[in-house]
């Protein structure tokens, strides 16, 4: 099993975060975040999300550190990644739920009550586009 995580740079919710991902497989990945103890919710289409106090858990359990470009590159060479389509606010979509995605709570996995993972990829793509625009070998 190899697992990659990229290093807690990114903020949501008033803490860092970073993202978990496997180039082989979801099931793979999914088998990783729960032997970790990390919630489904947690999984944004193509990685997880892990709050930055997990981070040193996640490398214990084997997670390799790679950079953000590298989590985007891996997750493109696999053909696992799912980018963000637009779609309806998340609200709009379900009405009657009072939390975001209707999540209730990160409970005890995160630390923190009524905080969930950031639940956009923005900063994935970012990444990605600025890979593309630099070329190979970083030039541009």
């Amino acid at each position: 099993m190899t697992l990659y995580i990229d290093p807690p740079a990114w903020p949501g919710h008033g803490r860092m975060w970073s993202h978990l991902v496997s180039d082989v497989s979801y099931d793979e990945l999914h088998l990783f975040a729960a032997e970790l103890g990390v919630p489904r919710r947690a999984f944004e289409r193509d990685h997880y999300d892990l709050p930055a106090h997990r981070y040193a858990d996640a490398v214990a359990a084997g997670a390799i550190e790679v950079s953000s470009r590298e989590v985007v590159r891996l997750l493109y060479a696999a053909g696992l990644r799912r980018p963000k389509r637009r779609v309806q606010p998340v609200l709009a979509r379900n009405p009657g739920r009072s939390h975001p995605g209707g999540i209730a709570s990160s409970g005890e996995w995160c630390g923190a009550p009524q905080q969930h993972p950031a639940r956009s990829a923005r900063h994935l793509d970012r990444g990605l586009r600025r890979v593309r625009m630099r070329g190979p070998g970083g030039a541009g």
